[in-house]
């Protein structure tokens, strides 16, 4: 009995420690000393721009039939796969965005990787938008370690993603199943060799350069929905459009809206960009209808970036969305209409950049602060991802992760960065303490962001050099009964937030970069 006993605890003994090392393992910090902490300036004067554009769309996985069209992969209800290379698996592209086991069936509209690069004085920093539902900031990390060994001059690197619904999964939890994780190691790599292509040309196509900044305020909001109360809705058009100082010829655009690419909805299984895809050939090329050349497009690279889509910030389905030019209305999900809502925002783009009232700004001051931060991750069932793998995702101390905030001026603009979906409210003002909240509290996230944003046009960016969910107000935050708002269960944020405590921090955080960077300005 006693040797069946110390067995049984030497047996235990030697589970518990290993579960303790495979958790130490799993839970490690992927860029152990990695630390951003940047407040540059450049005085007034030229700025050289260059732009540039990469075809980042997976190019070889294999395709299947879903035969009872539920867009799920359930070989037990009859779905095939075509064994390409003959090695008896899947090797799917798995899709990020509403639901597991969504492979890819084939490709609508290329994916991309789109980056500007500004330089004033020794100034130089570069934005790199791609199209996928995130990008983590080990992954950021990763690809600003290869940059750097082909662009060492640059001072700082913004990875952001457009949030796209139909993209492959670059954050693991979209694969097969709840268990497995959904990332393509050699797809992910083809991803970080795209964005650093993309910032290697742009670096390298830099000219003098012009800036007109723009914003629309009315026009775009039939085409967002907000899905959760309070309704505050961040449906403005940000542009900013770089000219060749010398030949006037556009280099590239800048589109700043906040609305989540998912118009193609949860049925969809092919690989696409959603509606910015038209949006940004439209802005390049014209809008043409049939024959007829309705609007010139400007030429040069447009890039795409989403805003607080936090909320929920939506074209849901059953939102219509109408043509402006041939009035159709078309309310079921497809490729037409992702078509017409690209229309949409190509035509508002257009006729702003026709404007000739626009001021041209020739010599501007450039400058940057940011800084990583630690974010609790309270969420246990992103801890268990974690653990499990499903997330590689670093840690930097007992549930603590390294994430992100950024801001940067260019003369009367301003850009902020923040690492994932942040509801509008927290940016424009309008957070709640609505009943049935868990926490009681007066509104936490004040004052708005954007009223301590520097400048005439405040440009705003989430999903940026980390993608950490949504950033839920506290005084909102609702995982107990008796919900907000009469709802009958939890509400969609919480479950994929970090915790109650990433919008304070995330805010103050935002905040205190925003007074640093004035500061720095008055110096």
């Amino acid at each position: 009995m006693k040797k069946i006993l110390k067995i049984t605890f030497v047996t235990l003994t030697a589970l518990l420690i290993g579960l303790i090392g495979f958790g130490a393992y799993q839970f490690r910090d992927r860029h152990s000393g990695y630390d951003v902490n940047l407040n540059l300036s450049a005085e007034a004067g030229i700025v050289n721009a260059g732009f540039a554009k990469i075809d980042i769309t997976p190019k070889q996985f294999e395709t299947w039939s879903d035969v009872d069209g539920d867009s799920r992969y359930n070989p037990e209800k009859g779905d095939t796969y075509e064994d390409s290379n003959g090695n008896g698996q899947f090797d799917a592209i798995w899709l990020a965005g509403f639901h597991n086991s969504r492979p890819a069936q084939s490709v609508l509209d290329p994916l991309w990787a789109r980056a500007m690069v500004l330089e004033s004085g020794e100034l130089k920093i570069a934005l790199c938008v791609i199209d996928m539902i995130g990008f983590g900031n080990d992954e950021v990390i990763a690809s600003r370690k290869l940059i750097q060994e082909s662009n060492p001059d640059l001072d700082y690197v913004i990875i952001a993603s457009t949030h796209v619904h139909s993209s492959p999964d670059l954050m693991g939890m979209w694969g097969p199943s709840d268990y497995s994780r959904g990332v393509n190691p050699d797809y992910l790599n083809q991803v970080l060799k795209g964005i650093q292509q993309a910032v290697s040309e742009a670096d390298a196509s830099r000219r003098p350069a012009k800036f007109r900044f723009a914003e629309e305020k009315e026009k775009l909001k039939p085409l967002v929905g907000d899905t959760r109360p309070p309704l505050v809705f961040d449906a403005s058009l940000k542009l900013m459009q770089v000219l060749d100082a010398e030949s006037g010829q556009t280099l590239g655009t800048l589109m700043n809206w906040g609305n989540h690419p998912e118009t193609l909805w949860s049925q969809n299984i092919q690989l696409s960009s959603d509606f910015p895809d038209p949006w940004r050939n439209m802005v390049e090329e014209g809008i043409q209808i049939n024959d007829s050349v309705k609007i010139d497009g400007v030429g040069g690279v447009a890039i795409f970036l989403n805003g607080a889509v936090g909320g929920l910030m939506t074209t849901f389905p059953d939102m219509v969305v109408e043509d402006p030019f041939t009035l159709e209305k078309i309310q079921k999900q497809s490729p037409e209409k992702i078509k017409a809502q690209g229309k949409a925002l190509a035509k508002a783009t257009l006729e702003i950049l026709q404007d000739t009232s626009l001021i041209t700004y020739s010599s501007l001051n450039l400058g940057l602060r940011a800084k990583s931060i630690a974010l609790q991750m309270d969420n246990g069932l992103f801890q268990l991802a974690a653990f499990l793998g499903i997330f590689d995702r670093g840690f930097i101390g007992w549930k603590k992760i390294r994430s992100e905030v950024a801001a940067w001026t260019l003369g009367p603009a301003s850009f902020v960065h923040v690492p994932g979906e942040l509801y509008p409210e927290i940016l424009h003002g309008g957070v709640e303490s609505p009943d049935g909240a868990d926490f009681g509290l007066e509104p936490v996230e004040v004052p708005a962001l954007q009223t301590k944003i520097p400048g005439q046009f405040k440009f705003f960016a989430g999903m940026s050099n980390d993608m950490i969910g949504y950033i839920v107000p506290k005084s909102q935050w609702d995982v107990k009964p008796p919900f907000t708002y009469d709802y009958k269960d939890r509400p969609y944020g919480e479950i994929n937030s970090l915790g109650p405590e990433t919008a304070p921090k995330i805010h103050s955080e935002v905040l205190q970069i925003l007074s640093e960077l004035e500061s720095g300005k008055k110096k």
